[in-house]
């Protein structure tokens, strides 16, 4: 009987080695081992012992024979890791919102950390960057690098505060702006205060691209055909129509991951353009009566109001914050591989290209024309004191960049509005839409941006105002949703961080729109409704 219950107690830890622990075996003397009645017998100790084996007591009982400790954990083991698998695989038990699988945001959730880097470097820079020389001429050379270094910056640390609150809470998903805007400030603060910002910076910037597109495609033209097309050319209405046209058949793809490519090409181009803008404007001599003072103005009040527009036309430069919870929504989350990893990695990749053309833009440019950059950018500066002097092949391959550029751009920032659209007609009729349906959309904002373009044809004068009235999208609301969503202990360093940011980006808002609105008025802003240059 005690041969038999020794070869099912051997058969037992062989199976399941790492359930049943061997006592090690004392060196020494006999020893002979004592078993507790009813309990099954230890497997037989060595005859041969030393004397020194009187220091090793008897082994411990066992409540449980092997055979039924590794009966009873194979299974609750095998259970435990094949849960442990489903939830590593799986992710975090989210509740998913079947209508999510409709909409083009969240359509597809095959993104990763490249598609994360060519979406914001596409979103993060663009025409806006090549107005900060105009900043700086404002500025003058040590405030103007301080103000660009801080909103560079303190931007880096919004957007990594949005990309941890992705996933905030478990088991939900704050897939866009206004969703996350309404879990920190309630449903109808939060879209009180979200929802203008982010539709300007969606659709405003779909219309500014509009004319900043139609109005490079002219340049290109006249460059490239010169004298040959003087007889009949097409007006800038024209143009615009020509350029909204592309971005039409551009924007029938059905879904944010669909256009990685075109944000690669998008983000490409920018870096190409800006890298040759200010490469160009600092290789050509400067005009003789260059100047780097700062534009000041007899009145301090006109001084104050010139220096709170240059400010705001620097935090107009910085974009995408509004798209980066969209652009993590379209990447798979787990436990073992949660979003926010792949989404960071490739942001910190984009916004490091996107320092390294801000920078020598703003820097190079002032340096080239100084305070008599002219109020469209470098852009202007580049084709008005050097059109002669820069070969005109060149000169047109840069054009045709930026447009290459603002067609990419108009892409993912006009994607937040076929993604209200069609998540209103599913909601109606709960089925998706129709390609029929879907282009229709996409036709029908198209041309809607197409009229506000040729309606507000100086739209993009107004930066310095619209980067008053955007700056909390950017600076001030993901300090307040930190401190709402995390709770960090209070008067702690966090604490006093996100509210300091904060206050002081609420702040800062309310100025710069109010210098904005004085630099209209005092540069005699002529607002020509339904009349392009």
């Amino acid at each position: 009987m005690e041969q038999m219950q020794t070869i099912e107690q051997q058969t037992s830890m062989g199976s399941d080695a790492e359930l049943v622990s061997i006592p090690a075996t004392p060196r020494g003397g006999v020893s002979t081992p004592v078993t507790p009645p009813g309990q099954l017998s230890p497997r037989p100790m060595p005859t041969a012992v030393s004397a020194k084996s009187s220091s090793w007591g008897p082994t411990p009982p066992r409540l449980l024979s092997p055979v039924s400790v590794s009966a009873m954990g194979t299974p609750v083991k095998r259970i435990i890791v094949s849960l442990k698998g489903y939830l590593e695989e799986v992710g975090h038990l989210t509740r998913l919102n079947p209508q999510d699988a409709w909409l083009p945001i969240t359509e597809s959730r095959s993104g990763n950390a490249h598609y994360a880097a060519f979406h914001s470097l596409n979103a993060g820079l663009g025409f806006q960057a090549l107005l900060l020389p105009v900043a700086f001429s404002l500025l003058g050379w040590s405030w103007g690098i301080i103000a660009l270094t801080i909103a560079y910056f303190w931007q880096l640390y919004t957007l990594w505060i949005l990309v941890k609150l992705h996933e905030a809470v478990p088991g939900r998903r704050y897939n866009r702006y206004v969703e996350l805007a309404q879990a920190a400030f309630g449903e109808r603060l939060g879209v009180w205060l979200a929802l203008f910002p982010t539709v300007y910076l969606s659709a405003g910037t779909a219309t500014a691209l509009i004319l900043v597109g139609g109005e490079t495609m002219k340049l290109f033209f006249q460059i490239v055909c010169g004298s040959l097309c003087t007889t009949n050319p097409l007006t800038t209405i024209e143009w615009y129509l020509v350029f909204t046209s592309l971005c039409i058949v551009l924007s029938q793809l059905p879904n944010l991951n669909s256009i990685a490519g075109l944000s690669l090409i998008g983000g490409l181009t920018a870096v190409t353009y800006a890298t040759l803008f200010w490469v160009l404007s600092v290789s050509q001599p400067r005009p003789r009566t260059i100047s780097y003072q700062p534009l000041e103005s007899p009145v301090f009040v006109s001084s104050a109001f010139s220096v709170l527009n240059a400010l705001g036309i620097i935090a107009f430069a910085f974009r995408g914050h509004n798209l980066a919870l969209e652009i993590q929504a379209t990447m798979p989350s787990t436990f073992k591989h949660p979003a926010h990893v792949p989404m960071w990695r490739g942001t910190k990749i984009a916004y490091s290209l996107i320092a390294m053309c801000i920078f020598p833009i703003a820097i190079g440019g002032f340096w080239a024309y100084g305070n008599m950059m002219p109020a469209g950018g470098i852009l202007n500066a580049l084709y008005m004191f050097h059109n002669h002097d820069i070969p005109q092949g060149l000169l047109a391959t840069t054009f045709l960049l930026v447009v290459f550029n603002c067609l990419s751009s108009f892409q993912i920032y006009s994607m937040p509005v076929f993604d209200s659209f069609e998540a209103g007609y599913t909601s109606r009729t709960n089925r998706p839409c129709s390609v029929w349906v879907r282009t229709g959309f996409r036709i029908f904002y198209g041309f809607i941006s197409f009229f506000i373009g040729v309606a507000l044809p100086f739209l993009s004068s107004l930066a310095g105002l619209l980067g008053g009235l955007t700056l909390p999208v950017t600076f001030a609301y993901p300090c307040f949703m930190w401190i709402l969503i995390k709770k960090p202990d209070r008067f702690s360093f966090g604490w006093y961080l996100n509210w300091g940011l904060g206050v002081l980006g609420v702040g800062f808002s309310l100025a710069f729109s109010i210098g904005g609105v004085w630099s209209m008025v005092n540069s005699g802003l002529k607002l020509k409704f339904f009349k392009p240059n």
